[in-house]
């Protein structure tokens, strides 16, 4: 889908800075739906449509965690892959303040600062996967290597099932 001027994000904008290649997707921003709902919307594959996770480790640094919609995010991986001894979500009412996005619409790509990243293992299955694209209501498609590549970002297992 193209998408006018005025519909771009941030996202789409530090991507198209980078020479990166997309597809933006849109669908009716709705707060209830789920990651497996966007994935059917998309007619995609939920393990192709990830979710992006912000935690903060036992040292205070913070780390971002990029994970399928059908699976969670277990807080031990994620510690050892951050070298911490361990991470906890950050609440809610911080995510806006501290990456420039909001709940639903969070993003690896254009946080306001640059935090590590890491992929959840399984993008590298595919040749191209959804994130959002920094607004409730957007995706983007691309490259896992290019959202790695964009990011800094590493490949971990960091999930387990729902």
């Amino acid at each position: 889908m193209v998408m006018k001027k005025e519909e771009k994000t941030n996202v789409m904008r530090v991507l198209e800075s980078k020479k990166v290649g997309y597809f933006a997707h849109s669908y009716e921003a709705d707060p209830t739906l789920t990651g497996e709902d966007i994935a059917q919307i998309l007619g995609e594959d939920p393990g192709k449509v990830f979710k992006t996770l912000v935690t903060q480790g036992r040292s205070g640094a913070y780390y971002v965690f990029v994970v399928p919609v059908t699976e969670e995010l277990d807080l031990k991986k994620a510690a050892k892959a951050s070298g911490e001894k361990a991470v906890s979500m950050i609440k809610q009412k911080e995510l806006l303040p501290l990456t420039g996005y909001v709940h639903g619409g969070c993003s690896p790509v254009g946080m306001k600062k640059p935090f590590p990243v890491f992929l959840h293992e399984t993008a590298e299955t595919y040749d191209r996967i959804f994130v959002s694209a920094g607004k409730v209501g957007f995706q983007i498609e691309l490259s896992p290597q290019d959202l790695i590549a964009v990011t800094g970002g590493r490949l971990a297992d960091i999930a387990s099932a729902e």
